[in-house]
């Protein structure tokens, strides 16, 4: 019975956020900040429980993680990137590992009961931010498209770049506590190098065929984001079976899609997102009632101190210096780098940590189940003002230099109609054949 109980609470929670979804969100009130309460009151209640539900949920936490990150970086293909390439790469070739190596080091310094291994796995679990948790920034049209787009492609790829680390530690954290199945750094490494080749195959070879089978009109529109959804598996269960990390080629699948599907891809993976949007909201939940009680369990001052650095000077001053001599004004590197949320990349790779490690990643998940609870009430409650500051004082000096381009759509963010499209900006043009 509590078990039925707990599934009627949670559909009972995504129909209403449906109906008053959009009026909670112009009041700043979030789908993560909604769920986590829920979740936080079904382990009150005594609806679950949190010692056994991390294994009854692997399933649902590692799909929500193929498909996030297969559709993350599905979205953001190479021709978007050409005229601000060099700003995505330092952000995501500097910024990132700078974020990772002093978080790395805090964690260590600070954080009670991690040894080396649980000190990267925290770091590389709160480096990936998420953009749709804060909706008012990358949709206000004050803010320039080139920052909004900054902010989203950073958010679209990060998760994907430090999966292989956070699978790297979970492994060397098994292997030092010597449990059952661990195989060590070394065969995760290889792990990881048969993941990418999986992936790339599998994602090129897919969207190439779906690209070919448009063009002959063999392919149903109805049906395309379902074939689409059934790759991202796809990639995940290929890798598994021959070896592989699944969740790299996933990630490695979506971008060799993205690349190889051509203009079309974007309407293919509006099915894809809104299923990730579906079971991130259940995501969310769990981590109400798994890791909430292990944070009310051993709340700590000094990991309160952890995850309030990690969302400041750990995010802020590596994003700095990243964006030296990229011409962007001190206002906008101080908007880019507070705008840093952790989100549902970080507690998926906390609750896979659970799974794999058991007890034994209790002072990782307080950490990273912290820093993530704090990011979801400040980011996602001050998002709108800082956004309409920066994006005043942006208008006041001028339009955006080299002229306005389109943006990149968010995960979780619903899709403008065509006819809102067309009222604001007219009729556009088709767009030209693959």
């Amino acid at each position: 019975m509590p078990v039925t109980t707990a599934i009627l609470v949670v559909t009972a929670t995504i129909f209403a956020w449906g109906l008053v979804s959009a009026r909670l969100q112009r009041a700043d009130v979030t789908a993560p900040i909604v769920f986590v309460a829920i979740g936080s009151i079904i382990a009150v209640l005594g609806l679950v429980d949190p010692f056994t539900a991390p294994e009854r949920l692997k399933p649902l936490v590692e799909l929500t993680l193929v498909w996030v990150l297969f559709c993350d970086a599905a979205r953001v293909r190479v021709s978007d990137l050409r005229r601000d390439m060099g700003r995505d790469v330092r952000l995501l070739g500097i910024g990132l590992p700078l974020s990772v190596a002093l978080g790395w080091v805090l964690a260590l310094w600070l954080v009670p009961g991690l040894d080396v291994w649980l000190a990267l796995l925290v770091a590389a679990a709160l480096a990936p931010t998420d953009a749709a948790l804060g909706v008012p920034v990358v949709t206000n049209r004050a803010v320039p498209a080139r920052v909004r787009r900054l902010i989203t492609v950073e958010s679209g790829l990060n998760d994907g770049i430090v999966t292989p680390l956070v699978v790297a530690a979970i492994a060397g954290a098994a292997s030092a506590e010597g449990l059952a199945g661990a195989g060590g750094v070394g065969m995760a490494v290889a792990e990881l190098a048969i993941g990418v080749v999986v992936g790339v195959a599998l994602g090129f070879g897919g969207g190439a065929l779906l690209r070919w089978a448009r063009r002959r009109g063999w392919s149903a529109e109805d049906f395309a984001g379902i074939a689409v959804l059934a790759l991202a598996i796809g990639c995940y269960l290929g890798a598994v079976a021959v070896g592989g990390n699944g969740f790299v080629a996933a990630f490695c699948g979506g971008l060799a899609f993205g690349a190889a599907a051509g203009r079309r891809e974007r309407a293919e993976t509006v099915f894809l997102e809104q299923a990730s949007g579906l079971v991130s909201l259940l995501v969310w939940m769990a981590f109400g009632f798994i890791a909430v009680p292990i944070m009310l369990r051993g709340p700590d001052l000094i990991v309160v101190v952890y995850a309030v650095l990690s969302l400041t000077l750990v995010r802020m001053l590596p994003v700095a210096l990243a964006l030296i001599g990229t011409g962007l004004d001190r206002r906008t590197v101080l908007f880019v780098g507070w705008f840093g949320p952790r989100g549902l990349a970080s507690l998926v790779f906390a609750l896979l940590a659970v799974e794999e490690l058991g007890p034994r990643a209790d002072p990782a998940v307080l950490a990273i189940g912290m820093t993530v609870l704090i990011s979801v009430l400040a980011h996602g409650i001050s998002a709108a003002p800082p956004a309409v500051r920066y994006g005043n004082a942006v208008s006041a000096h001028g339009t955006e230099p080299q002229g306005a381009i389109p943006d990149i759509p968010v995960r979780g963010l619903p899709r403008r109609r065509e006819t809102d499209e067309v009222q604001k900006t007219g009729p556009t043009p088709p767009p030209p054949p693959d």
